[in-house]
């Protein structure tokens, strides 16, 4: 049974067949009568009197009887089918038609029942109709066909859309314009541009193109985000003199303006409109204010805002909406209290902007506050709203808030027949990106996992790889990336998907994934977001350990902005070279970039490894002095750095204590750093009570501190410290290593004999320890952090990690081909010192990342030249 009939007979039968009241019911038959014994042409006003006022179904149905006693049914069926639709009995009113020989009214009252099935939402008992409209031989008109292609389109179905197209054809309505328009904007809703666009051209040939016309084509291309093609197709309108555009015209091809960030075309459109006299329409105005606010042009939409006299709900939106995308929250915020002061009716969109807002800024418990509100004042939260508050929760790592609106997004959205699929995979998007930035990527992966592999997009595969990626677990999202990409697979990565998956190289130092990646991006033509990608690049190949590599995508990129700048800066100042990165400077400054506080972080980072300390102190004096750059809390902590690295304890703490603002952990970190360097124990001593008083839980401090007491060899306070972390429970990261071989990845621990070749790897360690030894190489035992005797901490000092990686790969490595290794912590004295006498014995050169910079041994030497 169809729901738009089904409705009809709500109350039980008994009822709709109860009497009628007995005064109705005996004017009813006493009209009949009389005018039958009358005359017949009495009959027909006063029988369609009595069915224009006939209040009830049961009235409808007395007259209907009354109809058939008489035997004059047949002149009254089209206004008995008016009456039966009247009172909400469309099955009535099928039946009666079925049994009709066609006729103009027969197939007016067909269009009757069919736009009402359409009115109603019910798209599919509208082709239903259509079906037993053809099916009783009643020929559609020109106004059947624009509703039941509607309804095609709304469903949406393509197949359904094309069979109506073949009966358009066939009953000759491929010439109408209205009917034509219909199938223009039914392949639009279906998605299907193409055949929206060929079925256009063959009515511009025809030369039966409307204003309507050309809105639906341009229309189709702004929601199939086709920007280019709607402005391109509004030009070609523009220059037809049969054609005038309209409002509609004019509100369809303004968002496509604001996509293309096109503001040149969209202030030439405001012109046009302002001479046509079409800006006052409200309309016009929003479409112009969102327009202006997508070009970043926010000034400009304001005037417009200020400058309509009828403002609706919409206009206020569309002004809270691009404050907030152009930053300027608190002007949003400032719009949105006002709506509130001047009882304008918040609607979900004005929530969901000041929530988004909240969001991007980071502020999520602010944002979590807003939504909250937005309950309490009734109003229903829509899928963009539930995705913003998600990513307010991902923002503050707000887990148990995220649950909590995951409960709700289950209760109120998800899983609805009626609901879009899009709309929910956009919720389950949000969820997956709210776990894993909430470190959940256990529940995050279930999440990706229910959804089948045929319904994810680049979003979905995009959100887990990035979670992964950022949140430790590289191999997991190199893993997936190379699942994304397999073969059967259809969908492509987009350049957010690239980048996560390099970001995952470069925490890895996967050199050889990070170059498939790169040739992937090479025969996938991403010329139109390649400036990101090579910017990613940069920092994939320098924290890979191949600054070559990096320096020659930096010199073929077509554009550069400040990050592909400070990009390369920060790899030169990671592998130690501070020459080339102050020539970097230079050349930075010859196409105008001026250096900002991200650059001289870079500069003072870059001094600081290279042992430039004065160039450093020039660098952070010059900030405020020449650039007028505040200085900010990273800034001092990187001149501490500096500073603590030279041994200039003195000035390092009058750097501290000199500072604008209190001291964080990471400048007493910094400072510890140092003293654990040159050897202080007193200064550092106060640097860790210091972190102590800040209630720093970081493992890095205890070590630095116990690593202090060692070197002194005051065992009992190193044994103290231990205490105290165990106390607190603070654990110690363990030294791990990792080599790339050529199958792939090795990883060592200290000690390590899991590997299947550890006797070969063992055997030629030693026999390395032992040929350097009779060139000047003497183990450094005091970097044996344990109260044993000297030949103990020589055997302790064997099998650190980094010693049993560079002995596989040289195992597995060709000769003349680095080998690059990645320690998770800072590489110790004596290893450092081992790799350098090795170097001078092996053909291949050793490329150490640790914990805080790129060590490059060769014949003998390091990058670092000491300083590290």
């Amino acid at each position: 049974m169809l729901r738009s009939f089904s409705r009809a007979n709500t109350k039980p039968e008994f009822l709709l067949q109860s009497k009628p009241r007995p005064s109705g019911g005996a004017i009813t038959i006493s009209l009949f009568s009389s005018a039958v014994a009358q005359n017949q042409a009495s009959l027909t006003p006063i029988t369609t009197t009595l069915l224009q006022k006939c209040n009830s179904l049961a009235q409808a149905k007395l007259i209907h009887q009354q109809l058939l006693v008489q035997g004059l049914y047949q002149d009254f069926t089209t206004r008995l089918v008016s009456a039966y639709l009247t009172h909400n009995a469309p099955s009535h009113s099928i039946s009666l038609l079925e049994r009709l020989t066609p006729s103009t009214s027969v197939v007016f009252c067909w269009n009757t029942i069919i736009r009402r099935s359409l009115r109603l939402g019910f798209s599919h008992d509208v082709l239903s109709l259509f079906r037993m409209m053809l099916r009783v031989h009643c020929p559609p008109d020109h106004y059947t066909f624009p509703f039941v292609l509607k309804a095609c389109g709304e469903l949406p179905s393509f197949r359904s859309g094309a069979a109506v197209h073949a009966v358009v054809s066939t009953t000759g309505f491929d010439s109408n314009v209205f009917v034509c328009n219909a199938l223009v904007a039914m392949y639009a809703h279906c998605g299907e541009l193409d055949d929206a666009r060929q079925m256009f051209e063959e009515m511009h040939d025809k030369g039966i193109c409307d204003i309507v016309s050309w809105n639906s084509i341009v229309a189709a291309y702004t929601q199939s985000r086709d920007a280019k093609n709607a402005v391109e197709l509004f030009r070609i309108m523009m220059d037809d003199s049969e054609i005038h555009p309209d409002i509609v015209s004019l509100v369809n091809v303004l968002p496509a303006c604001g996509s293309l960030g096109a503001s040149l075309h969209g202030m030439q459109l405001h012109a046009f409109a302002l001479r046509r006299g079409l800006f006052e329409d409200v309309f016009v105005g929003n479409a112009l204010m969102d327009m202006y606010a997508k070009c970043r042009m926010i000034e400009q939409a304001n005037k417009v805002f200020e400058s309509m006299e009828v403002k609706d709900v919409v206009s206020w939106n569309a002004m809270v909406t691009g404050y907030s995308q152009a930053g300027r929250f608190e002007e949003a915020l400032g719009l949105f209290e006002k709506m509130r002061e001047e009882k304008i009716e918040l609607d979900v969109v004005t929530w969901s902007a000041v929530i988004a807002g909240y969001a991007q800024k980071g502020h999520g418990y602010e944002a979590l506050g807003v939504f909250r509100q937005m309950q309490l004042c009734g109003s229903k939260p829509n899928v963009v709203t539930l995705v913003s508050v998600l990513s307010g929760c991902a923002s503050i790592a707000a887990l148990l808030q995220g649950k909590e609106t995951h409960c709700y997004a289950i209760k109120c959205v998800l899983n609805y027949d009626w609901n879009d699929p899009g709309e929910d995979l956009m919720v389950i998007n949000g969820l997956i990106d709210m776990y894993a930035k909430c470190k959940s990527t256990n529940v995050a992966r279930l999440m990706f996992d229910s959804v089948a592999p045929s319904d994810r997009n680049v979003v979905t595969w995009t959100v887990m790889i990035g979670g992964y990626a950022q949140h430790g677990e590289e191999n997991d999202a190199l893993k997936l990336f190379s699942e994304m990409l397999q073969e059967g697979n259809s969908m492509k990565p987009n350049a957010f998907t690239i980048c996560c998956a390099l970001m995952a190289c470069a925490h890895l130092a996967a050199l050889r994934f990070g170059k498939q990646i790169h040739a992937y991006i090479l025969r996938n033509r991403y010329e139109s977001v390649m400036l990101f990608m090579e910017n990613c690049l940069i920092d994939m190949y320098s924290k890979s350990g191949d600054i070559h590599a990096a320096r020659v995508v930096f010199d073929n990129m077509q554009h550069r902005n400040s990050v592909s700048w400070t990009s390369l800066l920060t790899a030169y100042g990671m592998h130690g070279y501070g020459e080339e990165a102050i020539k970097v400077l230079d050349y930075m400054r010859v196409p105008g970039f001026v250096p900002d506080g991200i650059t001289f972080l870079v500069l003072l980072y870059v001094c600081s490894h290279s042992g430039m300390v004065d160039q450093g102190i020039r660098f952070f004096e010059s900030m405020h002095t020449e650039y007028s750059v505040t200085p900010e809390l990273d800034h001092y902590a990187c001149m501490v750095d500096l500073l603590g690295r030279a041994g200039r304890f003195g000035q390092a703490l009058e750097f501290v204590h000199s500072m604008p603002m209190e001291p964080t952990a990471i400048v007493w970190i910094a400072l510890l750093s140092g003293c654990r360097i040159h050897g202080n124990v007193e200064l550092g001593e106060y640097a860790a009570a210091q972190l102590q008083e800040l209630s720093s839980e970081n493992d890095g401090s205890y070590t630095l501190l116990s690593n202090i007491y060692a070197n002194a060899r005051r065992w009992r306070d190193v044994a103290r410290v231990r205490s105290l972390m165990k106390y607190s429970g603070v654990k110690k990261r363990a030294g791990c290593s990792w080599v790339q071989g050529k199958k792939g990845t090795a990883t060592f621990y200290v000690g390590d004999r899991s590997h299947p070749q550890f006797e070969q790897i063992y055997k030629l360690l030693a026999d390395l320890i032992q040929r350097i030894k009779a060139i000047g190489y003497v183990p450094e035992t005091n970097c044996a952090l344990h109260d044993v005797d000297d030949e103990e901490k020589g055997d302790l000092l064997f099998e650190h990690s980094e010693k049993l990686a560079l002995a596989y790969g040289i195992l597995v490595s060709t000769p003349g081909v680095p080998i690059h290794i990645t320690k998770n912590l800072r590489v110790c004295t004596d290893c450092h010192n081992a790799f350098t006498y090795i170097s001078m014995i092996i053909d291949n050169e050793i490329i150490l990342r640790d914990s805080s910079r790129f060590h490059h041994f060769k014949s003998g030497s390091c990058s670092c030249r000491g300083y590290w």
